[in-house]
């Protein structure tokens, strides 16, 4: 199910529409959207009973018991927003809220190098993509200089995510495996991966380069929402989402560049 769902989700974003204006049109589209997750869905069960039936598990015997049939409900029993279909019910801090989960990767001169959206509600799938549109961005800027570490809170834990980034990207990733204030251990989460980044962040070097993390990226996020008081999107559908978002960090890189020449032309 959760495959069928991704894939949908990834169509949508390749073939993005256009949220128009009027109410008549995007009650059309929210139809379209329900029966389209309907779809998927069934697709999905239809894909599980087919490898009850004939699937084979590691030792390539045939799997045991006979799965319920799907009953497609006579309607589709989801829940699509009439003013934005592309938006997501997500959390933010303590609420939640209609809306889109911002991204942003900077430098440690919190220049903006990457900004995406999503409309998932964790973090955990975003550590690739994130990397890569800033290996993408970097080289349209005619950027040559190597990537040598991501740093990321533990929400964007994702062990295969931080394997394709180590391997394939060469990018060291430092990302804390216990989170939340009390910084205790997650229960189940020793051995292996884990007890090696706790190791490698309690080192003087760990220690010194992940502790920039939080006065990189912290103050971009807090300025953009308590000084600038951009607190919503104004635009709908996640391409203009997106164009939204893209051009607000750029206009962030804007008076930081202002900053950086006063200041030397001060000096």
């Amino acid at each position: 199910m959760r495959d069928a769902e991704r894939q949908l989700e990834q169509h949508r974003w390749q073939n993005p529409e256009r949220v128009s204006r009027s109410r008549p049109e995007r009650l059309l589209l929210a139809a379209e959207r329900l029966e389209a997750d309907l779809g998927a869905r069934r697709a999905g069960n239809e894909a599980f009973e087919d490898h009850r039936v004939h699937g084979r598990d590691a030792q390539g015997r045939r799997l045991a018991g006979t799965p319920t049939p799907y009953r497609r409900p006579a309607v589709p029993d989801g829940k699509v927003n009439l003013t934005d279909p592309d938006s997501r019910y997500i959390k933010a801090h303590v609420d939640f809220v209609q809306g889109y989960n911002a991204q942003a990767v900077v430098d440690d001169g919190q220049i903006v190098l990457a900004a995406e959206i999503t409309n998932t509600t964790v973090d955990w799938s975003q550590l690739d993509p994130m990397v890569t549109a800033t290996i993408t961005e970097l080289e349209r800027a005619g950027v040559t200089d190597q990537i040598e570490t991501a740093l990321a809170d533990t929400q964007y834990w994702n062990e295969q995510h931080m394997d394709e980034v180590i391997a394939n990207k060469h990018i060291q990733v430092l990302i804390p495996p216990d989170g939340g204030a009390s910084g205790k251990q997650r229960k189940g989460w020793t051995g292996g991966r884990y007890t090696w980044m706790r190791y490698v962040l309690a080192s003087e070097l760990g220690e010194r380069l992940y502790r920039k993390r939080k006065q990189m990226i912290e103050p971009v996020f807090g300025h953009t929402r308590h000084n600038r008081q951009v607190t919503r999107f104004h635009r709908r559908g996640r391409t203009a989402v997106r164009t939204e978002w893209r051009l607000l960090m750029a206009t962030h890189n804007l008076t930081k560049l202002h900053r950086h020449q006063i200041t030397t032309q001060g000096a």
